[in-house]
């Protein structure tokens, strides 16, 4: 599952191999429509340094010396706009009968929410804050924090799990899908670019190779009967699986990085064509995770917001532990937006 070979994203665009324009001119004669850059001088560049490993998402922009690349025409790009439930999901992926909630979340510890509250899902994604040894702009989770977590209960034998894992959390986070009596099945993989759609060939982690690149593991839940077995059968798992559209999408997403955890929007659409149907939610999400006909989850986000009516009626009897209060009052929010296919 993943990229397409052919984006029909309507805000792509396509950028010169050149890079500038000046270098463009240079190796071809005929006039270039695609996009091109310009290095973007200041007073403390010293272009002998050459390009910034870092480039847009350099954390020292004022003070760095390496030399840094902004767009020629800033109209190119067109400008990010919310996903809407159309985008999200089109009427062939949605049958008649199927209701689309806007973007839902919660604020709230995981570590502390009892997630029976939630009901079931079809399915779940996170990118849980490993511990990897290393000083993050977050707080992290300690292994054995990570493989107590209740994934189970928040969804049926058949469900599907995608779950970010880097470094040394690759290990990490099969075993976390073992224990949690997942079977895995396929293995996504996030070749990163950066801002100039080149490779990243150096990066803030690796310990003797630079990371280019990121893990997205992909389980099941196996059946309560096969919960501590071998591999289940083809068979076994084609069954289990009947509900997901298969060998539509592959197993590589190239994309460039952005903020620091964020993922390629790429992921949520190759999930939303093969799984059209059913809950989806989102552990350790922040507020550029919200998608419709996704729950988000995360100590990150804003005031809470739910739409589903059963939802919102078990939210309204607790107490949701938080960073930002230790009691929620939970309403139930207008649905005029949400959006039948």
């Amino acid at each position: 599952m993943a990229l397409s070979s052919q984006t029909t994203d309507p805000h792509y665009v396509d950028l010169c191999p050149y890079t500038s324009r000046k270098h463009c001119r240079q190796q071809s004669q005929a006039g270039c429509t695609k996009v091109h850059y310009k290095p973007d001088i200041q007073p403390h560049t010293d272009l002998s340094l050459g390009d910034c490993s870092y480039l847009n998402t350099c954390h020292r922009m004022d003070t760095c010396r390496y030399l840094h690349w902004m767009v020629e025409d800033p109209l190119a790009f067109p400008t990010p706009a919310t996903p809407s439930a159309q985008d999200a999901l089109t009427k062939s992926q949605m049958s008649s009968n199927s209701a689309l909630f806007p973007p839902q979340w919660v604020n709230c510890d995981l570590r502390h929410l009892d997630v029976g509250i939630l009901g079931k899902f079809d399915v779940l994604m996170m990118d849980p804050p490993w511990d990897i040894h290393m000083s993050l702009p977050y707080g992290t989770m300690t292994d054995d924090e990570m493989l107590k977590m209740p994934i189970p209960s928040l969804q049926e034998s058949g469900g599907l799990i995608f779950v970010w894992v880097t470094g040394r959390a690759l290990e990490l986070g099969r075993d976390c899908m073992r224990t949690w009596g997942y079977e895995r099945i396929e293995e996504i993989v996030w070749v990163k670019t950066n801002q100039l759609q080149r490779l990243i060939r150096t990066g803030r982690t690796g310990h003797y190779l630079n990371h280019s690149k990121e893990h997205c593991l992909v389980g099941f839940k196996r059946p309560a009967d096969k919960v501590g077995e071998g591999s289940m059968t083809k068979e076994e798992i084609r069954e289990a699986l009947s509900w997901v559209k298969s060998g539509i999408d592959t197993d590589v997403i190239v994309a460039e990085v952005r903020e620091t955890s964020r993922k390629p929007d790429e992921i949520y659409e190759m999930i939303e064509r093969a799984c059209p149907g059913g809950r989806k939610l989102e552990l350790f999400g922040r507020s550029y995770n919200f998608r419709p006909g996704w729950i988000t989850l995360g100590n990150q986000l804003e005031t809470d917001c739910l739409y589903e009516p059963e939802t919102v009626e078990r939210f309204n009897q607790i107490s949701i532990p938080s960073e930002k209060s230790n009691k929620l009052p939970y309403h139930q929010p207008k649905h005029e937006s949400m959006i039948w296919i």
